[in-house]
């Protein structure tokens, strides 16, 4: 898959992720990226292979935390 197609993938997996099993067990608790992987390689394992600069996996978190609005974890 292409980087520009995993990105659109991957930003809008993000919020079908978030709303189907994100659960906080305190109102401290965020999203763990881990999770959402390990969900993104069951269902689209295409969207976690592309080519870019960084790995794959440290880009898609970077946009996860993006769309989450977590980057002041970074």
């Amino acid at each position: 898959m292409k980087r520009g197609d995993a990105e659109k993938a991957i930003r809008s997996l993000v919020h079908d992720w978030a709303r189907e099993h994100y659960r906080p067990a305190s109102p401290e608790d965020f999203p763990r990226f881990s999770e959402f992987w390990s969900w993104l390689e069951r269902v689209m394992p295409e969207a976690t292979n592309f080519r870019g600069v960084e790995r794959a996996r440290d880009v898609a978190e970077h946009w996860f935390d993006e769309e989450l609005g977590q980057t002041w974890r970074n």
